[in-house]
């Protein structure tokens, strides 16, 4: 009676398994982790969920904030800012608003002539 799974068979099943295992894992190691590490080596950062390659974006670029200032210091910045903004906007219309009555006066004198 001969066996099916014989010493001879199971060995070379053995080394076929292993060998495909091997390479599996230098396949592997070639197209899953060396782009990461090259992505690194350049000095950027590497997601490996999506496998993107990205350039790190520094925060003054992302706020307009120079280097340096404090949040705090930025937006009390901004604020005066907006003060001024909103003052020239209150002269201006006042200034709408003064016209428009001048303009009314005029017209409701010439409406009684």
């Amino acid at each position: 009676m001969k066996r099916f799974l014989t010493i001879r068979r199971l060995s070379v099943l053995f080394f076929g398994i292993f060998g495909l295992m091997i390479a599996g894992v230098f396949v592997f190691q070639r197209f899953w982790m060396e782009p990461g590490e090259r992505c690194e080596a350049q000095g950027k950062w590497y997601d490996m969920e999506s496998r993107i390659c990205a350039q790190p974006i520094s925060i003054a670029e992302i706020t307009g904030r120079p280097i340096g200032v404090t949040r705090a210091e930025a937006s009390a910045e901004k604020n005066k800012e907006l003060v001024v903004i909103e003052t020239q906007l209150t002269a201006e219309k006042r200034a709408r608003d003064a016209a428009t009555a001048a303009e009314r006066v005029r017209v409701e004198a010439l409406q009684q002539r």
